[in-house]
């Protein structure tokens, strides 16, 4: 990616404000990693779980200039996560809000330089990913018109090994199925939130046998997140991301049985009669624990 510019318009990405001097008090008690670890110059990968900790939303969270924590999630699942967190806020001194309307999501490539007041610039890859996410006020129009879709940024996340929890996909994988211990979204030292209870077992005490993955298509094929099949190998899978690539083949991250890893009871419930993909794995840009 090193070299390439531009940006892109992310514009079903929402954002929830969380406010007061309670604020970063209750998302350390709800979020899988450690909000004392959240800087003003790069975001911070943190997942809602419910009890079984399984995935609600992955959120990527923003220190705001003065003080509050903006987190950045798609829009198809603002308002059930923020309804879902306020359950928990009792007598906290903070406040959940809706601020979609008041942001405008840029994502930048790593060359693509910005002026000084173009908005609040974040680091927003892993380790060998230099891309940029920049906040701007939504009536901020000046500068560069972004030049990339959002099917080439989402090529490149795909590429990174990142994922994305959709309201199609919303519950159904533990946290290491979407390899969040892998991408620094997980504090396993942290204390409790919700959900840390099963993803701490699934950490100390046995090998995660499900786990995302990427491939790509054989033959040209359109998938969409939460879509399910077969591979050629036998092994179940669930798409949790995916693009066309310009040949027609779909690259895509879906969660499924490591190569080798016996099949469980759950995959056998969730299979069905689906149909057989051919599809080709590819590396991941890191590897699992062991």
């Amino acid at each position: 990616m090193t070299g390439l510019s531009g940006s892109c318009l992310l514009d079903d990405l929402g954002v929830l404000r969380f406010r007061g001097e309670d604020a970063r008090r209750f998302l350390q008690g709800q979020l899988s990693n450690d909000i004392g670890r959240l800087g003003s110059g790069a975001l911070l990968r943190a997942g809602v779980h419910n009890p079984q900790g399984r995935t609600m939303a992955l959120l990527a969270l923003a220190a705001a200039a003065d003080g509050d924590v903006l987190a950045l999630m798609p829009r198809d699942l603002i308002d059930h996560i923020g309804s879902l967190l306020k359950r928990y806020v009792l007598r906290s001194k903070v406040t959940i809000a809706d601020e979609t309307a008041r942001f405008r999501i840029v994502g930048l490539m790593p060359a693509e330089t910005t002026p000084p007041d173009a908005g609040q610039r974040y680091r927003y890859g892993l380790q060998g990913d230099e891309r940029a996410l920049l906040l701007q006020d939504s009536s901020h129009r000046s500068g560069t018109a972004p030049n990339l879709n959002r099917e080439q940024w989402r090529a490149r996340d795909i590429a990174a090994g990142l994922p994305q929890v959709s309201s199609a996909t919303s519950g159904h994988f533990v946290a290491q199925m979407l390899n969040l211990d892998c991408i620094d979204a997980i504090s396993f030292d942290k204390g409790c939130y919700t959900g840390q209870e099963i993803i701490a077992r699934a950490h100390y005490r046995g090998r995660v046998k499900r786990r995302m993955q990427r491939f790509v298509s054989s033959r040209p094929q359109t998938l969409v997140a939460g879509a399910s099949g077969r591979l050629s190998d036998g092994r179940h899978f669930r798409v949790v991301e995916a693009v066309v690539r310009e040949d027609g083949r779909c690259e895509f991250l879906a969660v499924a049985h490591l190569p080798g890893a016996a099949a469980d009871s759950e995959e056998g419930a969730d299979a069905g009669s689906e149909r057989t993909l051919a599809a080709e794995a590819l590396p991941l840009p890191y590897g699992f624990p062991e």
